[in-house]
């Protein structure tokens, strides 16, 4: 087996989990992050933290952050900092535009560039349960597959560019619009006078019984709202869709109103509980106590 050096930049829900896979697989990792309370949870792992040595002498730095932002100073800097024919991989999700600049960057240097954008939330992280969607140079893309294999059983190469960070979005727009469709028809049933486990119940047992409907039956059922992705960020993503969108010339009216919808549930005091709160913004406004 390859043994790499590996350095990860972000190592919040998805990134420490994903950091931790690697370098149980035996591979010599080191984290860094700017939340001291992540590099604390890091360290209680036993993972190396590591500065700016770290991140030069690296043959893979991986990074997962929050946003455009994030992603620019990073992966400016990383370009930057790595030698010719290291390899920056980034799993975050954000605009094509940022990261073709991110991309542009690296080629100017000499550095590789995968987008490894990856679906699923921090419990199928953790449980290496993840779907990961790659572009970038095919050549790089197959040396790295063993080391992305640690993150899930799920892998798909879909182009040398951008790709990756699209679908990512398609994705989220559908996870975005399911939570829409279940807060209509479990404030119809509530309204009605539907008892609320009895639809979870037949939910789960119907043809619309999807993954992530089942994913969140559980908790949903006993109207736990405690985030795996929340509110805020849903809307982010919201954002950066509807942003791709225009700029393809894509008509998403559905997602223009979950945007809407997402936007009450946070101006309703519920951007931090997870973005299933959409539901209790739809019921507010049928008149129905959250």
């Amino acid at each position: 087996m390859t043994t790499w050096r590996v350095h990860f930049i972000g190592v919040g829900k998805m990134g420490l989990p994903m950091a931790t896979h690697i370098r149980d697989a035996g591979h010599a990792v080191t984290v860094s992050d700017l939340d001291p309370a992540r590099i604390a949870l890091a360290a209680a792992r036993g993972l190396a933290v590591g500065g700016g040595d770290d991140l030069v002498d690296a043959e893979v730095v991986m990074s997962s952050l929050p946003h455009d932002q994030a992603l620019l100073s990073v992966g400016l800097s990383v370009a930057a900092s790595l030698k010719p024919g290291s390899v920056y991989v980034d799993t975050s999700t954000v605009s094509q535009r940022a990261s073709a600049d991110v991309a542009q960057a690296c080629a100017r240097a000499g550095v590789d560039y995968l987008r490894t954008t990856v679906s699923g939330n921090n419990h199928m992280a953790e449980a290496a349960q993840l779907t990961v969607m790659a572009s970038g140079p095919r050549a790089v893309h197959e040396r790295l597959l063993p080391l992305l294999r640690y993150w899930g059983p799920n892998h798909f190469y879909l182009g040398e560019g951008e790709q990756a960070r699209l679908m990512k979005l398609v994705v989220n727009l559908l996870i975005a619009q399911t939570s829409a469709m279940l807060a209509e028809g479990l404030t119809l049933g509530r309204k009605g006078g539907l008892d609320w486990a009895d639809m979870w119940a037949v939910l789960g047992a119907s043809a619309v019984a999807s993954p992530i409907l089942k994913a969140k039956s559980v908790q949903l059922s006993q109207r736990d709202f405690t985030p795996t992705f929340t509110v805020t960020q849903m809307n982010k993503d919201l954002d950066l869709i509807l942003a791709e969108a225009a700029a393809c010339e894509a008509p998403v009216p559905q997602t223009a109103s979950t945007r809407q919808l997402m936007a009450a549930a946070q101006a309703q005091g519920d951007g931090e509980q997870d973005y299933a709160a959409i539901i209790r913004a739809v019921e507010r406004s049928a008149g129905l106590a959250p």
